[in-house]
């Protein structure tokens, strides 16, 4: 046996005292947070997907009438021939915005479209292909209807005083129709997050620069802008930062002047030239700074000042794992105070995949439908956290806990789909 001792590197699968696991991580950074309370008020054309700061209280009933769910003829439910048939004489005709200012009697009906007020002395519908006309001014209705049918009590969606939406809640298209219906132009909503980020590393060259030997291209950040852009946040590119000590602890402070939440990619390791985390050792607050996941291992958490601080992995597919799973929830939580996370569901493999246990694994899938509406999922290919191909090909997370030790063909598996993360 070797006496050889050997740290600890983020290829291991070995774990350590100070290494968190998944969940552990994301209910740290979850407990770190204070949600943001300011607010703003918008117009609705400008309030979608923003976060609601305070209750909306009905100021009306919706429907404010009750109305005919149906093109027809309002009766009284009393007047229903209860076998056989019966002739109705048509009094007059109630329209969407035009309504029969009459009284329905005991063999009359009122001609009826739909939306329009239930005339006085009706309160059921009958659908114009049940009704036969016999004359000019008669129809024949026959039994079987019931009373009160295709009818739309007033105040049956919201009632006058009723709380339509809760604080903290997200706008969707759906709620803006119904702010409308309510005579709502402008809510109260919250501020967003605003979050700074930039990458480290002498090699990252921008696009349109050349490139010497050992150069690359920055494509970290080109990933956490798309990945930014598709949530309710004000973006701040900073752009990259030399692997200098003095311009990388200007960059964190400018960074945490003007921002809810600082990150960056790179630089988080322990080669001799990853200085995020010993900065951050000076002029913040480390929380902690490994994880047990592949891929993404060694990902900072802490704070500058008043700002939350992601230090992500140097690795592309790293970037992405980490932000979908820890950077992600922390800023849905930071702006509405709720927590959340990316539904999942279950998915025959179709592939054998190789795990040892230790670390929850991240791996690329694509999740596919048969004819049957079986879902199966199957491996992208090589899972190497430097193949960026990998996410680009894939449409789900295919999640192997920590105890897992490979998955066979045929195995059930959990996923986790990427259009959840939007």
């Amino acid at each position: 046996m070797s006496n050889v001792i050997r740290s600890v590197s983020c290829c291991d699968d070995l774990a350590e005292a100070d290494t968190l696991t998944v969940d552990e991580a994301r209910r740290q950074i979850i407990d770190k947070i204070n949600p943001i309370t300011s607010s703003e008020k918008l117009s609705l054309r400008n309030a979608l997907s923003r976060i609601l700061a305070e209750d909306i209280i009905s100021p009306l009933d919706v429907p404010g009438h009750t109305n005919s769910a149906m093109d027809g003829y309002a009766v009284s439910g009393n007047d229903l021939p209860q076998s056989g048939e019966q002739i109705y004489q048509v009094i007059g005709k109630s329209l969407a915005g035009a309504p029969f200012n009459g009284n329905c009697n005991a063999g009359q009906c009122v001609r009826i479209m739909t939306g329009a007020v239930m005339p006085d002395g009706t309160d059921t519908v009958i659908m114009q292909e049940h009704v036969a006309a016999t004359a000019t001014d008669t129809v024949q209705i026959g039994d079987g209807h019931r009373p009160g049918q295709n009818v739309r009590q007033a105040g049956e969606d919201i009632s006058a005083g009723g709380t339509v939406l809760q604080t903290s809640h997200k706008l969707t298209p759906a709620d803006l129709g119904i702010l409308s219906s309510l005579g709502i132009g402008e809510v109260k909503v919250r501020r967003r997050p605003r979050v700074a980020f930039f990458s480290t590393g002498d090699e990252l060259r921008s696009i349109g620069e050349s490139l010497a030997e050992g150069d690359v291209y920055d494509s970290n950040r080109y990933s956490l802008y798309g990945m930014l852009k598709r949530l309710d946040v004000e973006i701040l590119d900073m752009g990259v930062v030399k692997d200098d000590i003095d311009e990388l602890r200007n960059a964190f402070s400018n960074a945490a002047s003007m921002a809810d939440v600082v990150i960056t990619s790179g630089g988080v390791s322990v080669g001799e030239a990853d200085y995020i985390k010993p900065i951050l050792e000076q002029t913040g607050e480390i929380n902690f700074w490994k994880i047990a996941m592949k891929p993404g291992r060694p990902l900072t958490h802490g704070r500058i000042g008043n700002s939350l601080f992601f230090g992500l992995p140097g690795n592309p597919v790293a970037v992405m794992v980490t932000f979908y799973q820890f950077v992600q929830p922390a800023l849905n939580y930071l702006a509405s105070g709720t927590e959340s996370l990316p539904w999942t569901m279950l998915a025959t493999s179709s592939n054998n995949i190789n795990k040892r246990p230790g670390r929850y694994e991240f791996q690329r899938g694509i999740l596919e439908q048969g004819a049957g509406g079986q879902l199966t999922v199957r491996k992208t290919g090589q899972q190497g956290s430097g193949v960026l191909t990998s996410m680009s090909r894939a449409n789900c997370f295919i999640l192997l806990p920590e105890n897992c030790d490979g998955v066979s063909a045929g195995d059930e598996v959990r996923v986790q789909l990427f259009d959840t993360f939007i």
